[in-house]
C-alpha cells in the first residue's frame, strides 16, 4: 500500500505558532525526510465557510495568507501537493454519500464538534448544518486521497476517530474500498495543544492570544513580554510554579539544548533552568527574554521567506491552481472507485447495460 500524508488548515486568519508546533513543523520534517509516496496539504476554505457564510471575503482573503505561511515554513510545491479544498468538487459528492454512514447522535457526541459549537456560541437550533457535519466533510478530505497518515494536533483526534468509523462502515457495506488513516500526533507533549499567550487552554485567533508566524520582531517582543506566567511568583526570590506557566510551556515546545550555549550559557539545560525557577531566585523577565531570543531565531527565516513570496503573488496562485488540478485528478479516481462499490456507476457498467438489454429482449 502507498504511504500518503494529508493534512490542512482553515483559512480564517494567518497561521500561528500553535499551528507550527502542532503540525506545520512536522509536515516539513516529513516532506524533507521522505519515506512516503505523496503528501497533500490543503487550504480548507469550504469548511471555513460553514461558520463564516456571512463573511466570504474573510475566507477569500485568508486563502493567500495561509498559502504564504505554508511556503514560508518550508513546504515545497515540488515535493508537496498544496491545493484549495473548494476547487475539488468530488469532495462534496463523497461527503453526501458518507452522510448515510453516520447518525445524528454520533455527530452530537463528537467532543471536537461540541467544543467548537460552544466556542462559537451556537444555540441548539442555530448550528449551520455544514458546520455540524464537519467530521463527515473531513472524512471525505482524507479518504479522497487514500491518506494513510494524518498529522494533526491532539484536538483533532476525535475527528480522525470518526473518519475511521466511516471508513469501516463503508467497507463493511460495500467491500474494501476506502483506506483507513492513522493519526500522527506531535511527539512533544507541549506541542499537542500550545496555550495562548494569556495562559488560556488553546491559542486561538478569536481569543486574540496568538503569536503569528508572520509577526515582526517588535510585535513578537510585545507579546512575549506580556505573557502569562505564575501569578504567585510576585518577587524574584519567590519559588515559581511551572504548571500553567505559558512561558515554560513554550520553552518545552521550542527550546533545544544548543539554545543555552547560544543565548544563556549560565544554564546547561532546560531542566537546570526549571530547577532554579522553582526554588526561587529567578525573575520572569529573564526567562521571557530567553524565550524571545529562541522564538525570534525560529521565526526570522520564516518571515524572510514570506517576504520573498509576497513579491510574486500571481506565482503563488498559479502554484495553488496546479496543486488543485493534481489533487482533483486523484480525488476523481477515488470517487470512481466509490461509485463502483456503491453500484451507481450506471453508464460505466457495460455488464449492467448488456444484462438489462438481454432481459428485456427475452421478455419481448
Amino acid at each position: 500500500m502507498s504511504k500518503i500524508i494529508l493534512t490542512g488548515d482553515r483559512p480564517t486568519g494567518r497561521l500561528h505558532i500553535g499551528h507550527y508546533v502542532g503540525s506545520l513543523r512536522r509536515r516539513v520534517q516529513l516532506q524533507n525526510e521522505g519515506g512516503y509516496d505523496k503528501m497533500f496539504v490543503f487550504i480548507a476554505d469550504a469548511q471555513a465557510l460553514t461558520d463564516n457564510a456571512d463573511n466570504p471575503d474573510k475566507v477569500r482573503e485568508n486563502v493567500i495568507e495561509v498559502a504564504l505561511d505554508y511556503l514560508s515554513v518550508g513546504l515545497d510545491p515540488a515535493k508537496t501537493c498544496i491545493f484549495i479544498q473548494s476547487q475539488i468538487p468530488e469532495l462534496c459528492e463523497l461527503s453526501f454519500y458518507y452522510m448515510n454512514m453516520v447518525t445524528v447522535s454520533r455527530l452530537q457526541r463528537n467532543p471536537t464538534v461540541k467544543t467548537e459549537i460552544q466556542q462559537r456560541g451556537f444555540g441548539g437550533e442555530s448550528i449551520p448544518v455544514g458546520f455540524f457535519t464537519y467530521p463527515i466533510s473531513q472524512a471525505a478530505d482524507i479518504t479522497a486521497f487514500d491518506a494513510t497518515t494524518v498529522p494533526v494536533g491532539e484536538d483533532q483526534k476525535p475527528m480522525l476517530e470518526q473518519t475511521c468509523e466511516i471508513v469501516r462502515r463503508f467497507n463493511h457495506i460495500y467491500g474494501e474500498t476506502l483506506v483507513e488513516p492513522a493519526i500522527l500526533l506531535p511527539d512533544n507533549a507541549a506541542c499537542m495543544r500550545l496555550p495562548g499567550t494569556d495562559g488560556k487552554a488553546k491559542m486561538s485567533k478569536s481569543l486574540g492570544n496568538c503569536i503569528y508566524l508572520s509577526d515582526d520582531s517588535a510585535t513578537l517582543k510585545k507579546k512575549v513580554m506580556s505573557m502569562y506566567t505564575d501569578p504567585e511568583h510576585i518577587h524574584v526570590e519567590d519559588p515559581g510554579h511551572l504548571e500553567g506557566n505559558a512561558v515554560f510551556t513554550y520553552l518545552d515546545a521550542f527550546c533545544r539544548p544548543e539554545h543555552f550555549a547560544e543565548f544563556w550559557p549560565e544554564y546547561e539545560s532546560l531542566d537546570a533552568l526549571k530547577a532554579h525557577y522553582t526554588r526561587g531566585g529567578l525573575g520572569d523577565m529573564k526567562v521571557k527574554k530567553f524565550l524571545l531570543k529562541i522564538l525570534d531565531a525560529e521565526l526570522a527565516p520564516i518571515r524572510a521567506r514570506r517576504k520573498q513570496y509576497e513579491q510574486d503573488i500571481p506565482a503563488v496562485y498559479e502554484m495553488l491552481r496546479r496543486g488543485s488540478e493534481e489533487a482533483r485528478a486523484k480525488a476523481a479516481e477515488t470517487l470512481a472507485r466509490v461509485r463502483r462499490a456503491m453500484r451507481i456507476d450506471y453508464f460505466d457498467d457495460q455488464e449492467l447495460i448488456d444484462a438489462q438489454a438481454k432481459k428485456y429482449k427475452q421478455q419481448a
